[in-house]
């Protein structure tokens, strides 16, 4: 089973915050990403560039480095009302990593970024999602 309900319960997209119209900026996301969801509000849109006009983006890294760069990219791209899911992979998966919750969180801070809610993507990863403090808005 690849849905992300999690322990709770709740849809994946609900608790990524995809509502009807949401442009989803995807970083390299996991082949077969869409089969995470058991259904996704209408007129939803996935992209491969960022944009101003981003709702949401969600990343994928297995490595700081990328973290890094990914971050520092999408902090200059993006509007300052996205929010961006930085998703690694679960300790169960034991996939090679150097990517943590809190590594998020010390390349994140300095940019600009606070995280605000932790979930469950998949049995395989997890999210942490992140949006710019409101004093920089």
């Amino acid at each position: 089973m690849t849905k992300a309900t999690g322990y709770s319960g709740t849809p994946l997209a609900k608790k990524l915050g995809v509502k009807e119209g949401s442009v989803v900026l995807l970083v390299d996301a996991p082949e077969g990403y869409a089969r995470f969801f058991d259904s996704l509000p209408a007129d939803v849109h996935f992209e491969s560039r960022a944009t101003q006009f981003v709702d949401i983006a969600h990343v994928f890294v297995t490595q700081r480095t990328a973290l890094e760069r990914h971050l520092m990219l999408l902090r200059k791209k993006l509007g300052v009302n996205a929010s961006v899911w930085v998703s690694w992979p679960k300790k169960a998966a034991k996939a090679p990593t150097d990517v943590t919750e809190d590594v998020i969180r010390r390349v994140a801070l300095p940019l600009g970024f606070v995280d605000i809610k932790v979930c469950a993507v998949s049995e395989l990863w997890s999210g942490l999602r992140l949006v710019v403090r409101k004093e920089l808005r």
